[in-house]
């Protein structure tokens, strides 16, 4: 549903139909399509993406030594749904919950339509959304080949350097795959909802 069918359905103002349905949309039971439409969230239809990232965003994080997150559309910006903190004491913070343009950096880059938007490669992103920082991200794909998220790894420049790409690519491309293989194994599986957070 969008919004105006939402408030429509519910009687309530449209501020607070937002602000419900943002609200279910952080616990798990709301989602949203591509075009920013209310959906059933992975609560109720059993995806639990950020649990099934987990592992392969911690084997991110500590091939790398920085922070890897993982993010999915919304509309015209991108939520942050899981994210693993580097143990340096200098390190990128993106906390869960986080919305974030589409038109800049590296996940930006992945899940916005663009060129090098939902491709299988990777992207890069230096000091694009803050000053300092690069990051490197890789689309996730389910089993029909729709960008359904980009995992990421950011850090300072002084670590990553300007051409962050050649540093981590290949462990992001990795980590992308293992995200997608475990959402096709919960997928072919056809398992039960599962408990769903948003960390």
């Amino acid at each position: 549903m969008t919004l105006a069918v939402l408030v429509d359905a519910t009687g309530l103002s449209r501020a607070t139909a937002h602000r419900l349905a943002v609200a279910l949309e952080v616990h798990g039971l709301l989602g949203r399509d591509a075009a920013g439409r209310f959906v059933l969230g992975p609560r109720l239809t059993g995806l639990d993406l950020p649990g099934l990232a987990r592992p392969a965003l911690e084997a991110l994080r500590d091939t790398t030594g920085e922070s890897a997150q993982l993010y999915v559309r919304r509309g015209d910006h991108r939520l942050c749904v899981a994210s693993l903190e580097s143990p340096h004491g200098l390190r990128t913070i993106v906390p869960v919950g986080m919305s974030l343009p589409l038109d800049v950096g590296s996940a930006g880059t992945v899940l916005g339509d663009g060129p090098g938007a939902g491709g299988d490669g990777w992207a890069e992103s230096v000091e694009e959304r803050e000053r300092g920082v690069a990051s490197v991200s890789a689309p996730v794909h389910n089993a029909a080949g729709e960008v359904v998220g980009a995992v990421s790894v950011s850090g300072p420049i002084e670590r990553t350097t300007r051409a962050p790409g050649r540093r981590y690519a290949a462990a992001v491309l990795h980590a992308a795959a293992a995200i997608a293989a475990a959402l096709q194994r919960q997928t072919s599986s056809g398992s039960e909802p599962s408990a769903w957070t948003p960390s």
